[in-house]
């Protein structure tokens, strides 16, 4: 069994209007190593000036991570199957709507990676396929949500 820590940190400032919910949704988002990410809340959520639109909301983090798990178990599974990446993108896009509990949530993420192989190993469609569709089943973001991951290849 693993642990993870992150520290999340919010104070009222003195411009803040608490009780009529005018106040900043800034925040910090603190992991260890000491790294320390601006966050807020999404402007899709909270306007603007409440929210700052440059800081990482919880909801790009969400989709983040999901991506960001797939792409490493993706580059381990490739290395072990004898491929080279030599480059990896994905422009990972996620879907607010209401569930099937009439709840507000990321209900879809469509992953959309774009894998550059060194040219002495290159996996032909199939094999690609089954590479990605092992990734998705070991990445541990995707077996902890009830969002559906979806991977669009080109």
């Amino acid at each position: 069994m693993s642990q993870y820590n992150a520290q999340v940190e919010w104070s009222l400032t003195k411009q803040d209007d608490f009780k009529r919910n005018q106040y900043s949704r800034a925040h910090t988002w603190q992991f260890d190593g000491g790294v320390s990410v601006p966050a807020s809340s999404s402007p899709h959520v909270v306007p603007l000036p409440y929210s700052i639109e440059s800081a990482v909301d919880p909801e790009e983090a969400f989709i983040a991570s999901l991506a960001s798990c797939h792409m490493l178990w993706f580059l381990s599974i490739a290395a072990k199957a004898g491929y080279v990446v030599t480059h990896y993108v994905d422009r990972a896009e996620g879907t607010m709507a209401m569930n099937q509990d009439k709840k507000l949530a990321i209900t879809d993420v469509m992953l959309r990676p774009i894998v550059t192989f060194d040219e002495s190993a290159k996996p032909n469609k199939l094999q690609l396929d089954c590479l990605h569709h092992e990734a998705h089943e070991a990445c541990f973001i995707a077996n902890s949500v009830k969002t559906k991951v979806h991977i669009h290849l080109d």
